[in-house]
C-alpha cells in the first residue's frame, strides 16, 4: 500500500483545478507503438500509465479515479500532471453535449426551472 502524498510526491492540489467529477479524459495517443507493444513515456509513474492505459477511451474524472482506487483529489493531480504533458486530454462534458448537438443553456435552464416547481 502506497501512501497518496507518496503518489503526489507530496503535492496537494493540481496545477489546475479546472477538474469536475464530470470533465471528460481522454488519451492524446495511443500509448503502444507500432507492434502493439506499450510504450514506455519516460519517468511516468505507474499511476500515470494506468490512467493513459484507462483513457484511450473517454471517461470521467470520477471512473478514473474508482478504477485505480484513489482519492478524488490524488487522482485530479495525477490528471494534472497528464495533461501538462499533453499526454491527455480534457474536455467540459457540456462541449461534449454541443459538439453532438445536444441541448442549448436555455433548455436545460427551462428545464431546471420547472423541476424546481415541483
Amino acid at each position: 500500500m502506497v501512501r497518496p502524498y507518496t503518489i503526489t510526491r507530496g503535492r496537494t492540489a493540481p496545477e489546475r483545478d479546472d477538474f469536475t467529477l464530470i470533465t471528460v479524459l481522454t488519451t492524446a495517443h495511443d500509448p503502444r507503438d507500432e507492434h502493439g507493444a506499450a510504450a514506455r513515456p519516460g519517468r511516468l509513474q505507474p499511476e500515470h500509465r494506468m490512467i493513459l492505459e484507462r483513457c484511450l477511451r473517454p471517461a470521467a474524472v470520477a471512473e478514473v479515479s474508482a478504477d485505480l482506487n484513489l482519492p478524488v483529489s490524488v487522482t485530479k493531480i495525477l490528471l494534472a500532471d497528464l495533461v501538462s504533458h499533453g499526454l491527455l486530454l480534457a474536455r467540459a462534458p457540456l462541449s461534449v453535449a454541443r459538439a453532438a448537438g445536444g441541448a442549448d443553456m436555455g433548455v436545460l435552464a427551462a428545464v431546471r426551472d420547472g423541476l424546481r416547481r415541483l
